[in-house]
C-alpha cells in the first residue's frame, strides 16, 4: 500500500510508551469483549457533544479515540502542503502557559499517552489515562486541543524532522512508488499531494498557519468520540464539556471533490535498484455501497488473506518471486479503490505482472470458489475481535470509525449476519464489476530490465 502518512518524530517516540496502561488487555479483559457483546453506550454531555462508551473496570484505565472528520492534509492549503502532518506533531509540544519540555515532563510524570496523527480525510487524537490522575490528564488533553502553542522551538524541530525524513526517502522505492501511484491514481485532486508536504512547502507553514489550520477545522460538528474504561456516562459527559465544549460550533472545511481512481495508465520509474517494486491500481467500493463486504470478501480471496490468498500463492508460494504479494481496498471519503503490490527481482518483474493480470482475470470471469468464499467468512468473522478489539484503545478506534462511516451502534452485532448474508453471486459479480477494467500500473527499478 502507498504510504498516506509518514512517521514524523523519529527522534522520539510518538506517543510516550507507559507499561502501566496496559495497551494489550489480559486474558480477562479481552473476555468481557467478545465481538458480539461489546456493550456500547451513547452519551450526550451536557453541552451536547456525543460519544460512543464502552464501560470497563478491569483496570484503573482510560482510553479515547477522537477525530475531526474532514480535517485531513486534504484542507492543507495550495503552496503549503504538510500542514495538517506538521501540526499533529505540535499538539503536544506545549500548550497554555506550558511550555513544551514542561508539558511533555507532566505527560510522563501522570503516566499519560497523547498522540495525534492526519490522514488524508482526518485529523485524529489518542488519549490514554490511569484513573488515578485523570483529572490532571483531561486538563491537558484540554490545552492540548484548545491552546496549543506552536512556539519556534518545537515547531523548528519537529518540521526538521518532517523534512529529514524527505530527504532521506528521495530514493526509496516505495516512496516513489506512492509518489508515482498518488500522481497517476489521483491526478489533480487533493489525495495526490503528499501529506507529509515538500521540503518548499514545509518552509513556508509558520505558526500562524498552524493556528489558522486548527481555529478552521476543529469543531464540535464534525468530532467523533470513543471512550473505553473505567468512567461513567455522567463522568465523561462532564470531560467531554471540559475538553471540547469550547470549539466552535461548525467547521469551516474547504470542498473536496470525489474522484474516480485512474486506471489504464502505465507508468515506469527508472532507478537502479536490484528490485523492482510494483504496484497495481483498480476500482473499488465506497464504505457506504450496500455490496461493500461482497468485494471486501472478494479481495480477501484474491490478496487480501496474506499467506492464505491467490496473489501470494501465485507469486510466492509457487514461483517464489517475492517475498509477499497481496491486495487492499482503500475507502476513503471522496474515492475508493483496490490497490495490488509486490517487489520481485528486476528481471521477473514482467512475469510478476503477467501473473497478477491472469490472476485478475480468473477472478473476474469465475470468482472465487464456494470453498474459498466460505474460508474468507470464517477468517474475517473470526479476526475482527484480534484486529478490532484487542486494546482499550483499539475498541475507541472501532467506536469513533463506527460513527465516521455511518455504521450505526449496532453494527459490531449485525457484522457477523451482513458478512453471512454475501452469496456467492454477490461476490463473482463484484469481481466481475471491480477487475475487468485494465488496472494502472506503476513500476520502480531499473530501466530495461
Amino acid at each position: 500500500m502507498f504510504s498516506i502518512a509518514r512517521r514524523i518524530r523519529p527522534l522520539k517516540p510518538f506517543a510516550h510508551t507507559v507499561a502501566v496502561l496496559g495497551l494489550t488487555l489480559t486474558a480477562a479483559a479481552m473476555a468481557a469483549f467478545p465481538a458480539a457483546a461489546v456493550e456500547i453506550e451513547e452519551v450526550t454531555s451536557p453541552g451536547g457533544i456525543k460519544a460512543l462508551l464502552v464501560e470497563d473496570y478491569t483496570n484503573p484505565l482510560i482510553a479515547m479515540k477522537f477525530a475531526f472528520k474532514g480535517a485531513g492534509s486534504t484542507q492543507d492549503e495550495d503552496g503549503k502542503e504538510g500542514t495538517a502532518n506538521l501540526m499533529s506533531g505540535l499538539l503536544d509540544e506545549g500548550a497554555g502557559d506550558i511550555e513544551s519540555q514542561d508539558f511533555q515532563a507532566r505527560l510522563d510524570d501522570l503516566g499519560v499517552s497523547l498522540s495525534y496523527d492526519a490522514s488524508l480525510d482526518d485529523f485524529t487524537g489518542n488519549f490514554r489515562t490511569i484513573t488515578e490522575f485523570g483529572d490532571e490528564a483531561f486538563d491537558l488533553l484540554r490545552l492540548s486541543v484548545n491552546q496549543p502553542r506552536f512556539d519556534d522551538e518545537p515547531v523548528a524541530r519537529i518540521r526538521g524532522q518532517i523534512a529529514a525524513g524527505i530527504v532521506a526517502d528521495e530514493n526509496d522505492p516505495g516512496q516513489l512508488a506512492g509518489e508515482a501511484f498518488r500522481n497517476t491514481v489521483f491526478a489533480d485532486h487533493p489525495y495526490a499531494r503528499p501529506s507529509e508536504g515538500t521540503l518548499e512547502s514545509l518552509a513556508t507553514v509558520m505558526a500562524p498557519d498552524l493556528k489558522e489550520f486548527r481555529d478552521r477545522t476543529f469543531a464540535r460538528d464534525n468530532l467523533y468520540v470513543g471512550v473505553v474504561g473505567a468512567i461513567s456516562p455522567e463522568e465523561l459527559g462532564a470531560k467531554l464539556d471540559e475538553v471540547f465544549g469550547d470549539l466552535p460550533e461548525t467547521a469551516e472545511l474547504k470542498d473536496v471533490p470525489n474522484i474516480d481512481p485512474v486506471t489504464g495508465k502505465t507508468v515506469a520509474v527508472d532507478l537502479a535498484v536490484p528490485q523492482t517494486t510494483i504496484q497495481m491500481a483498480l476500482p473499488g467500493v465506497m464504505r457506504d455501497d450496500e455490496d461493500f463486504f461482497a468485494a471486501y470478501l472478494m479481495n480477501h480471496v484474491l490478496g487480501g488473506g496474506s499467506f492464505t490468498s491467490r496473489l501470494y500463492r501465485e507469486i510466492r508460494e509457487k514461483r517464489g518471486l517475492a517475498y509477499g504479494a497481496g491486495s487492499w481496498l482503500a475507502s476513503y471519503d471522496h474515492a475508493a479503490l483496490l490497490g495490488i503490490n509486490t517487489a520481485t527481482r528486476a528481471d521477473a518483474a514482467e512475469e510478476s505482472i503477467r501473473i497478477i493480470r491472469e490472476e485478475l482475470t480468473r477472478m473476474a470471469e469465475e470468482g472465487p470458489t464456494e470453498e474459498e468464499l466460505a474460508k474468507a467468512k470464517t477468517y474475517v468473522t473470526g479476526s475482527y475481535a484480534i484486529q478490532n478489539l484487542d486494546s482499550s484503545l483499539a475498541i475507541a478506534s472501532t467506536l469513533v470509525g463506527i460513527q465516521l462511516d455511518d455504521l450505526g451502534i449496532d453494527y459490531i452485532e449485525r457484522r457477523k449476519d451482513l458478512i453471512d448474508a454475501v452469496t456467492i453471486d454477490d461476490v463473482k459479480e463484484m469481481a466481475r464489476r471491480l477487475l475487468s477494467v485494465e488496472p494502472t500500473v506503476i513500476t520502480v527499478g531499473p530501466a530495461g530490465a
